[in-house]
């Protein structure tokens, strides 16, 4: 089944708020009612396996890994009509072009990522993405200190938080990283 119009929706919050997990979801949907999906993600991800979108509670869905997104359209199938884009702060920003490009002709682009780094920050090509989407749901996570809810990700060393100058990125999931609220995400340095 084809949409009779485009548009890019955006999965956003910290990690561990179920990003991927909503991306799954509305691909596995979009794949019982017929339509024909295609699901990208950095080749940069390396955590679980290579050609799967992989949520941390285990569920996952095939992906074909790209190291630079602006390559997207010409892997693209004619009959494809929805688009999902799995870990989006990790592209350069051609992923933004891209996602206007597939909309534009009548594809659904499903964009899930981090709306910020490890020190609270906007992340990459993330805020235009949401800027110009038409659908943008930010997630929650479970602050690790207090419970409560939290909308932050918290880079750790050696148990403790991450310097403002220390890399933005380093992948890994639970050893490195934890969900934190605002009043309990620490960024020394900054």
């Amino acid at each position: 089944m084809k949409h009779t119009k485009g548009a890019v929706e955006v999965i956003t919050g910290p990690m561990f708020c179920g990003k991927s997990e909503e991306l799954i979801r509305r691909l596995r949907r979009a794949a019982i009612a017929g339509q024909n999906i295609q699901v990208f993600k950095p080749g940069t991800d390396t955590r679980y396996e290579i050609d799967k979108v992989t949520s941390h509670s285990g569920y996952e869905f095939d992906a074909l890994p790209v190291e630079d997104a602006g390559k997207i359209p010409d892997l693209v199938k004619p009959e494809t009509t929805v688009v999902g884009i799995d870990e989006a702060q990790f592209f350069n920003d051609a992923v933004v072009g891209v996602a206007q490009e597939l909309a534009d002709k009548g594809i659904r682009v499903l964009v899930a990522g981090l709306d910020t780094d490890f020190r609270g920050e906007p992340f990459g090509p993330m805020p235009v993405l949401m800027a110009q989407a038409e659908r943008v749901d930010k997630l929650w996570a479970i602050c690790m200190v207090c419970g409560e809810a939290a909308s932050r990700t918290q880079r750790l060393i050696d148990g403790e938080p991450a310097r403002y100058n220390d890399p933005v990125i380093v992948v890994g999931a639970s050893e490195l990283y934890e969900a934190r609220c605002r009043e309990h995400h620490i960024v020394p340095g900054k």
